[in-house]
């Protein structure tokens, strides 16, 4: 656990090491402030029967800004690496390959849960600097984050994979992005061919935007907890693979 704990100290250092990783925070912030902003105007312009967090986490811009977040904070973990030669150094060392995997991994997860704070304080200002009680319940504040982070633990894992199988970051990204975008759209199969065909359960299961509209409302499903912490360890087996293969290639 020393090991791990270190790997996962450097790696986690990088990000706040490096401009890019403050520019991908500010970025969040600016972008999660703007869908705040978004869903208050809409709340002034005409009656909404939905939460505040909700219609935050349901406007157009929300789902454009989250789906990138992954390309960015992924797709040096492994490329950069690879290109620089490091990767290699790093695997001839006496640490395991799932230490390696591991470290990376949960250095992206903890930089990913640290952008969600702004956005949490944006929520709780409502109440701080105004009389009105806040437009949402607690339960829907803390359903909206759980599913976010277990979103998050998915995608992430799906950022490493694609950055373990190439050494070049842009690469990595388009990969990251491409496969999470085609997830997404999977959730509109069913309100596109309608419900009447037999796997249309399966699309309602794997659904993020179905996911996160029960969630934001408060309704935990341990459903979806299983789906995406299986396709978290799915991917990070697949991770962990390839780069024990690349370890022992001659």
């Amino acid at each position: 656990m020393r090991v791990l704990r270190i790997l996962a100290r450097k790696e986690l250092n990088t990000y706040f090491l490096n401009p890019f990783g403050w520019v991908v925070l500010a970025f969040v912030a600016l972008m999660q402030g703007l869908s705040l902003s978004s869903a208050m105007k809409g709340f002034r312009d005409t009656p909404v029967k939905d939460s505040l967090v909700y219609v935050t986490f349901h406007t157009p811009l929300f789902w454009f800004y989250f789906l990138f977040i992954f390309p960015l904070i992924t797709m040096r973990l492994f490329a950069d690496e690879e290109r620089s030669g490091t990767l290699e150094t790093l695997l001839t060392a006496p640490v395991r390959t799932w230490q390696v995997v591991l470290s990376k991994y949960i250095a992206a997860m903890a930089f990913y849960t640290l952008l969600w704070i702004p956005a949490y304080l944006q929520f709780k200002a409502f109440s701080w600097f105004t009389d009105i009680p806040p437009a949402y319940s607690d339960g829907a504040l803390l359903g909206s984050f759980a599913i976010l982070f277990l979103m998050g633990a998915a995608f992430t894992a799906v950022g490493c994979l694609a950055s373990a199988l190439t050494s070049s970051q842009i690469i990595a990204g388009i990969v990251t992005i491409t496969i999470l975008v085609i997830h997404y759209f999977l959730g509109f199969v069913t309100v596109i061919w309608g419900e009447s065909f037999a796997g249309a359960g399966f699309f309602h299961y794997i659904s993020s935007q179905r996911h996160l509209h029960y969630f934001a409302n408060g309704l935990l499903d341990s459903r979806a907890a299983v789906y995406y912490l299986s396709l978290t360890a799915f991917f990070l087996f697949l991770t962990h693979q390839v780069i024990d293969l690349r370890r022992w290639r001659p």
